[in-house]
């Protein structure tokens, strides 16, 4: 059990802050997309749908096993949850985007009219608006994220699934560990969706 609860603890880490980097990361992106000169759009595209299109699991080995070839080292852990938090911030890019375009058009000409800087109307009058109508959508890729950080054993982070495969190799049994990992899972994405749910229809309201 101390093993389950260890590999848990460092799941939840890779979640918490792999969800903070890829919501203000994704956040970066989306105003970049709207730049007014498109040689911050273009390169901002490319490389978003590069990011977006290659498999996270091919980023992670990229990030643990080429980059110290170039003399660019962090640990394991770390890479896990940078690769995760960028991975997903290119998806949160595009929540961000169709948030920002349903922001009304008056709004954005109301805010000229009133002679705003470009800060203050993104700060006071368009962020507040989108990101209310983005949140349960964030939400969702809280709970994608999370199960996708089992990926992390790849390079030997002993998360949840990394600790259930050292218990395993130890006793040379398979399936209460590993089943104890897909339990685990389940009790916490499944309160989470609900939550986002309800989260949903309160902000509908």
């Amino acid at each position: 059990m101390p093993r389950f609860w260890d590999g848990l603890l460092v799941s939840l880490q890779i979640l918490a802050l792999g969800s903070v980097l890829s919501f203000a990361l994704g956040l970066v992106w989306a105003i970049a997309f709207r730049a007014p000169t498109r040689f911050i759009r273009w390169p901002v595209n490319l490389v978003t749908e590069f990011i977006r299109n290659t498999p996270l699991l091919v980023q992670l080995f990229f990030l643990y096993f080429v980059l110290p070839d170039w003399g660019v080292q962090f640990s394991a852990l770390t890479t896990g949850t940078v690769a995760i938090g960028v991975h997903y911030s290119t998806y949160t890019a595009q929540v961000y985007r169709a948030g920002i375009d349903a922001v009304p058009v008056g709004q954005w000409e109301a805010a000229t009219a009133l002679s705003l800087p470009t800060t203050r109307t993104w700060t006071a009058v368009i962020l507040p608006q989108a990101i209310r109508r983005v949140v349960p959508a964030l939400g969702n890729y809280v709970i994608a994220m999370l199960k996708d950080t089992p990926l992390v054993v790849a390079i030997s982070v002993l998360d949840l699934l990394g600790q259930a495969r050292l218990e395993s190799s130890h006793t040379f049994q398979y399936t209460e560990p590993l089943t104890v990992v897909g339990v685990a899972f389940i009790l916490i994405a499944y309160p989470a969706s609900l939550l986002v749910r309800a989260l949903e229809r309160r902000l509908v309201r």
